[in-house]
């Protein structure tokens, strides 16, 4: 039982043989936190400016944080790694449930979660003119990629 528990794991481990002809991935330049694509996702004043006001912003939280807590003032870790799976892509993407969750209580309120965000709303707003672009939310990432093993010259 063992012997087959552990083949089945090598198994598992195995990468998966390479697609003949494949082209990997190219080293992307230009990239959005995710943080970024969820302030992203709350211009909604249908003026079709794709600028997003902290006004927008607070809204749209709220919005997604009350699917979450389903009418309580709190959630635990485990409904922020729900919400941030479905609002940021990933229950393990940045901001981190310890960061959100400035008073260390194990709970995460909808006034952390908004003061979080606001940081970051400063942090992209370059111009600091109180609204957020798409380009302000863009990340330039000027570091050459690593080189694949083996392709030396």
């Amino acid at each position: 039982m063992m012997l087959l528990a552990a083949l089945l794991f090598a198994a598992v481990q195995q990468p998966a043989p390479p697609v003949p002809g494949a082209q990997p991935q190219p080293f992307a330049s230009i990239v959005a936190e995710p943080a970024a694509l969820l302030i992203a996702a709350c211009d909604e004043d249908g003026d079709g400016d794709a600028v997003v006001t902290r006004v927008e912003l607070h809204a749209c939280l709220a919005r997604s944080f009350a699917g979450v807590a389903q009418g309580k003032p709190d959630i635990g870790y485990i409904g922020y790694g729900d919400w941030a799976l479905r609002w940021l892509g990933d229950a393990n993407a940045l901001p981190s449930q310890y960061g959100v969750d400035t008073d260390n209580d194990d709970r995460i309120t909808l006034a952390e979660l908004t003061t979080e965000f606001d940081r970051l709303f400063d942090r992209y707003d370059v111009d600091k003119n109180g609204t957020l672009t798409r380009a302000e939310l863009l990340t330039i990432r000027s570091a050459i990629p690593p080189r694949p093993p083996g392709k030396r010259k």
